[in-house]
C-alpha cells in the first residue's frame, strides 16, 4: 500500500515519489469495491502467494468471487493466459515461452539497437525543447513489438487506443470499453486467421504453429493471448521508460554520465528502476486461496482474495538493505517482484529489461547533456489506465 500525504492528489505524484508502508504480517484489507481481502506485504509472504499453486488466478472469476472491477477490461478477461491456472495455463504458456528466453532476446539486440539509434537520429533533428515521450519512449516499444508480431503502420496508430481501454482504471464507461475490446478482439482473430493462411517468421506465426502442435487450445484464449501481446508488449516498457527518465533527469542527474558510458552499469540501473518504480498506483497483484493456507504465521482461509503488495515487498529491509536501496548501480540482492514470480512470472520480462537498458544507455551516450525543460511538477500525466507515466516530457540537450 502507498501513502502520499493527506492533501496530495495521488494521480499527480511521480511514481518514484510514492511512499510505502513498512511490510508486516498478513492482515485483513479491502478490495477497491469494499469486499474483504487479505494484504500480504513481506517479501517472503508475497513470493509465497505468487508461487504457491494453492493461490490462483482462475478462481478470482468464479461465480462466488467478489468483483475485481466495475467495468470490463482485458486484464480481467478469464480467457487471458494470466488468468488461467494449472494445465490450462501451462499449455498456453508453452506456446510462447521459447520466444522470450534470454537467448532469444539476445538475438534481437542488434535490431532493437538499430531502432533506438534511428529514433535518436530523429530526436537530434527536432527543435528544442522536444517531447521525449512522443519522439522516443512511446515509438520505441511500439516499433519493437510491431516488428516481433509483423504489424504494419496502421495497427501502430491504434495500439494506444486499445491500451487505454484494455487497461482502463474505471474512468471509461463499461459500454465504451466493451465496444473497443470487441473491436480489438476482432483484430486479434483476424490476425490469427491471416497468419494461418500465410505464415511468416513473426511471433504470431510462431504462436499459430505452437498452438497447432499443442492442440485443443480454445480460439478465445489464443485471441486474448494475441491481444495481450499487442498492448502488454508496449505499454509496460513505455511506462517504465517514461517514469525512469523523469526520475533520472529530475532526481538523479549525477547518474546520467555513467549510464551513457557503461552499458553494463545501464543494465544494473534498469534492474533497479524496474524494482523501485511501480507501473501504477495500485497495490499489486491479486490471487484467491483454494484452501486454508498458512502465510507468515497467519492462516488465510479458503476462498479469500489476497492482495500481494509487490511495492512493499520490494522494499522489505530484511531482503533489500536500506543502504543500497537507492544505489542505482548496485546489483539487486534478490530477484525483484515487480515482474511477478512463480508460474505467472512475466514472459516479456527479459525483453522489457533489454529495451530499457539499451534505450537508457544509448540516449545517455548520444545526449550527455539531456535535461528536463520544465519543472517536474509541470509534467502532464497519462491517466485513465492502471499504468501511469508522463503524457508529455519536455527535454533539452
Amino acid at each position: 500500500m502507498t501513502t502520499t500525504g493527506p492533501t496530495t492528489d495521488p494521480s499527480l505524484i511521480p511514481l518514484h515519489c510514492l511512499r510505502f508502508e513498512e511490510p508486516g504480517p498478513p492482515r485483513p484489507a479491502e478490495l477497491p469495491g469494499g469486499a474483504p481481502a487479505w494484504l500480504v506485504s513481506r517479501h517472503a509472504d508475497v513470493r509465497q502467494v505468487l508461487s504457491d499453486p494453492r493461490f490462483g488466478r482462475a478462481q478470482l472469476y468464479a461465480d462466488d468471487a467478489p468483483p475485481l472491477s466495475d467495468v470490463p477490461d482485458l486484464v480481467n478477461n478469464p480467457d487471458l493466459m494470466f488468468n488461467q491456472d494449472g494445465p490450462d495455463h501451462l499449455r498456453l504458456r508453452r506456446t510462447l515461452s521459447r520466444a522470450f528466453t534470454p537467448r532469444a532476446v539476445a538475438r534481437w539486440r542488434p535490431w532493437i539497437t538499430a531502432i533506438v539509434e534511428e529514433l535518436l537520429d530523429r530526436l537530434e533533428e527536432r527543435r528544442q525543447p522536444a517531447d521525449v515521450v512522443e519522439e522516443f519512449t512511446l515509438p520505441l516499444p511500439v516499433a519493437v513489438i510491431s516488428r516481433l508480431m509483423g504489424l504494419d503502420e496502421s495497427v501502430r496508430d491504434r495500439m494506444r487506443h486499445w491500451s487505454e481501454h484494455a487497461f482502463s482504471d474505471g474512468s471509461h464507461s463499461g459500454k465504451e470499453v466493451r465496444s473497443v475490446l470487441e473491436e480489438f478482439s476482432a483484430f486479434g482473430g483476424e490476425l490469427l486467421a491471416e497468419r494461418r493462411r500465410a505464415p511468416g517468421d513473426d511471433l504470431i506465426s510462431g504462436l499459430v504453429r505452437a498452438a497447432d502442435k499443442e492442440g485443443g487450445l480454445p480460439e478465445a484464449q489464443l485471441v486474448s493471448l494475441v491481444c495481450g501481446l499487442v498492448v502488454g508488449g508496449h505499454d509496460s516498457t513505455m511506462t517504465m521508460l517514461g517514469n525512469a527518465l523523469l526520475y533520472l533527469l529530475g532526481e538523479r542527474p549525477e547518474s546520467w554520465p555513467r549510464i551513457g558510458a557503461d552499458e553494463e552499469a545501464a543494465g544494473r540501473a534498469a534492474d533497479r528502476l524496474i524494482h523501485l518504480i511501480p507501473l501504477g498506483d495500485d497495490r499489486g497483484t491479486t490471487r484467491r486461496a483454494a484452501t486454508d493456507v498458512e502465510v507468515g504465521g497467519v492462516t488465510i482461509p479458503a476462498g479469500a482474495v489476497v492482495l500481494a503488495d509487490c511495492g512493499m515487498a520490494n522494499r522489505d529491509p530484511d531482503v533489500y538493505p536500506r543502504r543500497t536501496l537507492d544505489d542505482l548501480f548496485a546489483p539487486l540482492e534478490a530477484p525483484t517482484l515487480s515482474l511477478g514470480a512463480g508460474v505467472h512470472y512475466c514472459l516479456g520480462a527479459w525483453l522489457a529489461r533489454t529495451e530499457l537498458q539499451i534505450a537508457l544507455h544509448r540516449l545517455a551516450a548520444r545526449f550527455p547533456g539531456l535535461r528536463l525543460a520544465e519543472p517536474a511538477d509541470a509534467v502532464v500525466w497519462r491517466t485513465g489506465t492502471t499504468s501511469r507515466s508522463p503524457r508529455r516530457l519536455q527535454v533539452s540537450w
